[in-house]
């Protein structure tokens, strides 16, 4: 399928609890249903490359921009983003999609609560592409006993200082901080609509999901569905001890991914291959 640049999404909104997600939505209602979470410090955007690959396939993409980015959804207690609040939010997506269970695909920040979806609540999820993060407990043992995993990780201590913070620093200097992280991976337009959301009260809301980070994210339960991990060789924030034992920690069928030659912004790099991945996911599935 070949990629083409007009702008795939329509938009829609999921509530919850008393907040509002905004949510991008692309494919025939009557598809198959796919549900996108994006990661850290990107929004629903992060997936535009791969819906305009997607355009021609019979699947219903919804692709909500999380708690802390979306408006409506920016509760200021750092304990409203805990995992099992980003969790349930992931669960209405699913819900709004018309079905009982969906496809889920997550990168970063997204991919932690995907696994915790399926691991959690395998009921609801058809199948699961993670990108970028491994299982959590793969995670937590390499930041434990890895010494190049910790060096990788060290920025997380220093995103959950309280705020102001990381937040002035991260977006001083035009953004130098955030810009760096991103380098040339993520097309300069994204970059340019991600840090006006930023800068307009996404930014605390998505570090508050590492301020509300407990250590039990690593007894997150193994994926009990058919699982996908794509990983870039050559990200800078998770390592490939980490990657290389993600399988340890799925009880259905497993592949693993490896991408020579791309880094942390897999969405952006290489979305084919997430297209790839997820049509064979589905076709599997059928």
């Amino acid at each position: 399928m070949s990629e083409t640049t007009t702008d795939p999404w329509q938009h829609t909104r999921v509530e919850r609890d008393g907040l509002v997600l905004d949510v991008r939505t692309a494919g025939p209602e009557d598809g198959e249903p796919v549900v996108l979470l994006h990661g850290f410090p990107q929004t629903s955007r992060s997936f535009t490359a791969l819906a305009r690959i997607l355009a021609a396939a019979p699947v219903r993409l919804l692709a909500p921009d999380q708690r802390g980015y979306s408006p409506g959804a920016r509760p200021r207690d750092v304990a409203a983003y805990a995992l099992e609040e980003l969790v349930a939010d992931a669960l209405a997506v699913v819900e709004a999609t018309g079905h009982a269970s969906a496809h889920v695909v997550g990168h970063d920040w997204g991919s932690q609560v995907a696994w915790a979806v399926a691991g959690r609540h395998p009921e609801r999820v058809r199948s699961l592409l993670a990108v970028s993060i491994p299982h959590p407990a793969a995670y937590g043992t390499a930041l434990r006993t890895d010494s190049d995993q910790q060096s990788r990780s060290a920025y997380l201590q220093d995103f959950r200082a309280p705020a102001p913070g990381p937040e002035g620093a991260l977006l001083a200097d035009d953004a130098a901080a955030l810009r760096s992280l991103w380098g040339a991976a993520v097309p300069a337009a994204e970059q340019e609509a991600d840090l006006a959301q930023l800068r307009d009260g996404a930014l605390e809301g998505g570090l508050n999901w590492y301020r509300a980070m407990r250590r039990d994210i690593a007894d997150t339960p193994a994926s009990a569905v058919p699982t996908t991990f794509v990983w870039g060789e050559d990200d800078a924030f998770a390592g490939a001890a980490a990657a290389h034992a993600c399988g340890d920690h799925v009880r259905a069928d497993y592949r693993f991914v490896s991408l020579p030659g791309v880094g942390h912004w897999v969405p952006d790099q290489a979305p084919q291959v997430l297209a790839d991945e997820l049509l064979a996911r589905l076709a599997s599935a059928r």
